[in-house]
């Protein structure tokens, strides 16, 4: 059977529609990327950065690899996205397989660059040893080297080095009191597991922004 008229003129409006149509409201998003590991996935990157850009996401962050391993690349990309891509971007940044003046140093030439945001996290060490007993300690000192804004972890289905869920919310007010800005939560399935962390992190006292993590499957 042919297309009738209505059904190619539907078609067209599709072919010429955008891959995502304007974000409602006071909906805000940001993106996390990973640092290519070669020349083609560094492509694949920056198409994917161009393609996004458009959202006008608050920041862009790139990840930081385990023990320190992508110090060099999630550099940068984040002083490209800043750059190039004209989109706030934010720095990674483990206390892992580094002295805590390495990581100064770190965090100092990121604030060089007009980098503002940084993502602190413990990070796992290889032998389990670090020069910071936890993030907390991270946060502290990176507010000692500049007033940067400062995003961290937080885990509605609890953190597995936690002992329960009291101890994980009061080691996320820790990273808040410390300095934090803001918490973006690790991914979760059921919609209801966030907004119950997150009555009980206001029930804690916590009032800093808790960002849910979403990955699309």
């Amino acid at each position: 059977m042919s297309p009738t008229m209505d059904q190619m003129r539907e078609a067209q409006r599709a072919l010429e529609a955008p891959l995502f149509s304007g974000l409602p409201g006071d909906i805000d998003v940001s993106f996390e990327f990973f640092p290519p590991k070669n020349a083609a996935m560094n492509e694949t990157l920056w198409q994917s950065v161009e393609t996004l850009a458009p959202l006008g996401p608050r920041f862009a962050s790139v990840t930081y690899g385990a023990g320190g391993s992508t110090r060099e690349r999630t550099h940068q990309q984040v002083v490209r996205i800043q750059n190039e891509a004209r989109i706030p971007a934010a720095a990674h940044l483990t206390c892992v397989e580094a002295t805590r003046e390495e990581v100064y140093e770190v965090a100092r030439h990121y604030w060089d660059e007009g980098i503002r945001h940084i993502v602190a996290l413990r990070g796992d060490a290889p032998d389990g040893q670090s020069q910071y007993a936890n993030a907390v300690e991270l946060i502290a000192g990176l507010k000692r080297v500049a007033d940067f804004e400062i995003s961290v972890a937080a885990y509605p289905e609890v953190h597995p080095d936690s002992p329960d869920r009291q101890a994980d919310l009061d080691n996320l007010k820790a990273k808040f009191d410390a300095g934090a800005t803001r918490a973006i939560t690790q991914f979760f399935f059921d919609p209801q597991c966030f907004f119950d962390f997150r009555d009980r992190a206001a029930a804690a006292g916590i009032d800093g922004e808790i960002v849910p993590g979403i990955m699309p499957v």
